[in-house]
């Protein structure tokens, strides 16, 4: 009878031994496959957070694509699939700038493989948001320049519902010095800021070590020169090409549209130079030279390709400087764009309400005036300052 029991016995546990295997197999790897899902959701985060801060330097999307990807695969995606959308494709952010990264990886099963082999499929989503914490009057896009934006002498600014930025990483990226005055929402450096006088500030403290923000007018397109080359020694000046540069002298007045200067573009001393609906396109690097006894108003288009946009520096041109000075009544409405050149802002003046914006690899700021930041009435553009990058999804 003993013996009858003891082999029903080992014959049920030899029955149910699979099944009890089985089972705690299948705990063990759902808590493998509960880690993996943690850790697949940690690549995706991560490689839309990389994927956005290349958005926020002004890489095109394939950039984008690379740095989210290559993200993905440091944090061990292998040979997992991964989808990348800017802007997102589903979700609530898809009209917004963001970044949405999308993994899969199939896994391998171990005890479980005894019911199946097929593999376990696991996918993760994730969506950085870029975020514009303010807007720039000036910014400063050289990224390791000491004394990026440099206000100096007896200059009083003031720089109402906006910032100013520099990109560089330098401890002095923005300096005030001398007995330089300045009031503006807020300073923000990617590096640090060195202040010889209080500056007056609606955020708490200036921003340091922020993120870098891309150039604002890199999608702006360069003109093309046209023929026949045009002549500047006339009262009124059409647009076109002006292939030895610019020299203004007296009354002269530049009728509406583009013009192509190859050459310097100077203004001189006591000359009255007006012009509405101007873009002023400098090639190469050719630079500016205004006079400070001289009396310059012009205003930017304000609508079409190069809508609030006054000066444009070549992009292709190497490192020189501009000089913008004139009298008090003078007026410069529209962005004053050096992406390779340093911008020297002597005079007392800005633009139309306060309506100038600034945006060149250098700023040194020494005129005593007001910017203003609320200017779309006049086709200018907003300038995002300092950005954040958060995951929303």
């Amino acid at each position: 009878m003993c013996r009858g029991t003891n082999a029903n016995v080992a014959t049920i546990f030899a029955l149910t031994l699979p099944i009890v295997i089985g089972a705690a197999g299948f705990g063990v790897e759902t808590s493998y496959w509960y880690y993996n899902s943690l850790k697949l959701q940690a690549t995706a985060d991560a490689a839309a957070f990389a994927g956005a801060l290349e958005q926020i330097s002004g890489s095109d999307k394939p950039a984008i694509i690379a740095a989210a990807t290559q993200s993905a695969a440091t944090n061990g995606l292998g040979s997992g699939t991964i989808v990348v959308n800017t802007p997102p494709a589903s979700g609530p952010n898809t009209a917004k700038k963001a970044v949405e990264v999308i993994v899969g990886q199939n896994l391998d099963r171990m005890f479980t493989a005894i019911f199946t082999q097929a593999q376990v499929p696991e996918h993760a989503r994730a969506v950085a948001l870029i975020t514009d914490a303010s807007k720039a009057c000036m910014r400063a896009l050289d990224p390791t320049a000491s004394q990026a934006v440099l206000f100096s002498g007896n200059t009083t600014v003031k720089v109402i519902g906006c910032s100013v930025m520099a990109n560089s990483i330098a401890p002095d990226a923005i300096k005030l010095q001398g007995s330089a005055g300045l009031q503006v929402d807020c300073l923000i450096s990617a590096g640090g800021v060195s202040l010889s006088n209080p500056v007056t500030t609606v955020c708490a403290a200036p921003i340091t070590q922020a993120l870098p923000a891309a150039d604002p007018f890199a999608d702006l397109p360069a003109p093309a020169a046209s023929n026949p080359c045009q002549n500047d020694n006339k009262a009124t000046l059409s647009p076109g090409t002006y292939c030895s540069g610019m020299t203004l002298k007296g009354n002269v007045t530049l009728s509406p549209g583009v013009y192509v200067v190859q050459g310097d573009f100077k203004i001189n001393a006591n000359a009255a130079i007006i012009g509405s609906g101007v873009t002023i396109f400098m090639s190469g690097s050719s630079t500016v030279s205004m006079n400070g006894n001289a009396s310059v108003k012009l205003s930017a288009p304000t609508s079409g390709t190069y809508s609030g946009v006054l000066f444009y520096g070549d992009r292709t041109g190497n490192s020189a400087s501009s000089t913008f000075n004139g009298t008090a009544d003078s007026l410069l409405t529209g962005a004053i764009y050096f992406s390779k050149q340093q911008v020297n802002y002597l005079g007392n003046f800005s633009g139309n309400s306060g309506c100038t914006q600034v945006v060149a690899n250098t700023i040194q700021w020494s005129g005593s005036t007001t910017v203003n930041q609320d200017c779309t009435s006049l086709g200018m553009r907003d300038i995002p300052a300092a950005q954040s990058v958060a995951l929303v999804e």
